[in-house]
C-alpha cells in the first residue's frame, strides 16, 4: 500500500512562508533582489575569468566552478520559491521536489569538496610557491575538479537513490524547498537507515574536506608566521581571508543542517538556516571574493575601459 501511495503522488504542499502571509509580499521583492545580484556576480565573474588573461589561474578555475555552482543550484530553488510566494496555491509536483532533493544534496557536497580544493590551492601557493604553477598545471586543476564532480555524485545522490522511501500524507513541506532532512519526516517507514546514511555521506562530504581545509590552513598559519616579512604574512593573509570567510559560513549552516539527529528538527529554524546556505550565502560569494580583491578589481577595471572603445567599434 504505501508503494501505491508512492507512485501515485502527483504534488505537493510548499508550505514556506505561508505561516506568515503578511511577509510574502515584502519577502518576494527582497528575495527577487537577493537571486538578481546572485546572478549578476556571479555570472559577471565568470565573464571576468574567461576574458581577462590575468585572471586564469588555478585559483579563478576553482572559483569559476563555485560561481556556476551557486547559480545552478539558486536556480532550482528561488524561482520555485519566489513563484509561491505570489501563488494562493502552494505546492510543488513530486518529481521537482525529487529534482530539489537530489540537487540540493550534489551541489551541498560538491561546494565543500571545491572549497577544500580551493584550501590546497592556497596551501601550495604560500608553502610551495617556486613549485606552485608545477604541481598546480591546468592538468591537476582539471582532474581535482572532475574528481569533485565524480565524487559528490557517487557519495550523495547516488545512495539517496538507492534508499528513497515511499512518502506518507499528509503531503506538506513544511519548508522553502524539498531536502533530505526535511523528507525524513514525511518518509512511511523507519528512517534509521537513512539517517545512517546522511550522516556517514556529510561525513565524507563534509568533515573530510573540512578537515583537509582546516590542515591546510594550520599549515599555512605556520608558514605565514615563519616569514620574516610584514608586508608578505599581510598579502598571504589577504588571499586566504576571503575563502576562509565563505567556508566559515558554509560549513557552520551546513554541519548543523545535515549532521543532527532527526529529532532535533524544527521547521521554523531550518527554514532560516537551509534560506542562509541555499539563497543569501551563494549571492554573498562573489561579493565577498570580489570586493577585497585587487585581481579581481582590476580586471573588472580593465573590461569597463575596453567597453567603450569595443562598442565605438
Amino acid at each position: 500500500m504505501a508503494q501505491k501511495n508512492f507512485s501515485t503522488i502527483t504534488e505537493l504542499v510548499l508550505v514556506g512562508f505561508s505561516n506568515h502571509p503578511q511577509a510574502e509580499i515584502p519577502l518576494f521583492f527582497l528575495f527577487s533582489v537577493v537571486y538578481l545580484v546572485n546572478l549578476f556576480g556571479n555570472i559577471a565573474l565568470i565573464i571576468l575569468v574567461a576574458i581577462d588573461s590575468c585572471l586564469q589561474t588555478p585559483m579563478y578555475f576553482f572559483l569559476c566552478h563555485l560561481a556556476f555552482l551557486n547559480i545552478f543550484y539558486t536556480t532550482t530553488v528561488v524561482p520555485k520559491m519566489l513563484f509561491n510566494l505570489l501563488a494562493s496555491k502552494k505546492v510543488i509536483s513530486y518529481e521537482f521536489c525529487l529534482a530539489q532533493t537530489y540537487i540540493s544534496l550534489l551541489m551541498g557536497a560538491a561546494e565543500c569538496i571545491i572549497l577544500a580544493i580551493m584550501a590546497l590551492d592556497r596551501y601550495v601557493a604560500i608553502c610551495d610557491p617556486l613549485r606552485y604553477l608545477l604541481i598546480m598545471n591546468w592538468s591537476m586543476c582539471v582532474q581535482l575538479i572532475l574528481g569533485a564532480w565524480t565524487i559528490s555524485f557517487f557519495a550523495s545522490v547516488v545512495p539517496l537513490y538507492f534508499t528513497i522511501l515511499p512518502l506518507c500524507g499528509p503531503y506538506i513541506v513544511d519548508h522553502i524547498f524539498c531536502e533530505v532532512p526535511v523528507l525524513l519526516h514525511m518518509f512511511c517507514a523507519d528512517t534509521s537507515l537513512q539517517e545512517t546514511m546522511m550522516v556517514i555521506g556529510a561525513s565524507g562530504t563534509l568533515l573530510l574536506p573540512f578537515f583537509l581545509i582546516t590542515l591546510s590552513y594550520l599549515r599555512i598559519l605556520v608558514a605565514v608566521m615563519r616569514m620574516h616579512s610584514t608586508e608578505g604574512r599581510k598579502k598571504a593573509f589577504s588571499t586566504c581571508s576571503s575563502h576562509l570567510t565563505v567556508v566559515t559560513v558554509y560549513y557552520g549552516t551546513g554541519i548543523f543542517m545535515y549532521m543532527r539527529p532527526k529529532s532535533l528538527y524544527s521547521a521554523e529554524g531550518d527554514k532560516l538556516i537551509s534560506l542562509f546556505y541555499a539563497v543569501i550565502n551563494p549571492a554573498l560569494n562573489p561579493l565577498i571574493y570580489s570586493l577585497r580583491n585587487k585581481e579581481v578589481n582590476g580586471a573588472l577595471k580593465r573590461a569597463l575601459e575596453r567597453w567603450p572603445v569595443s562598442q565605438g567599434k
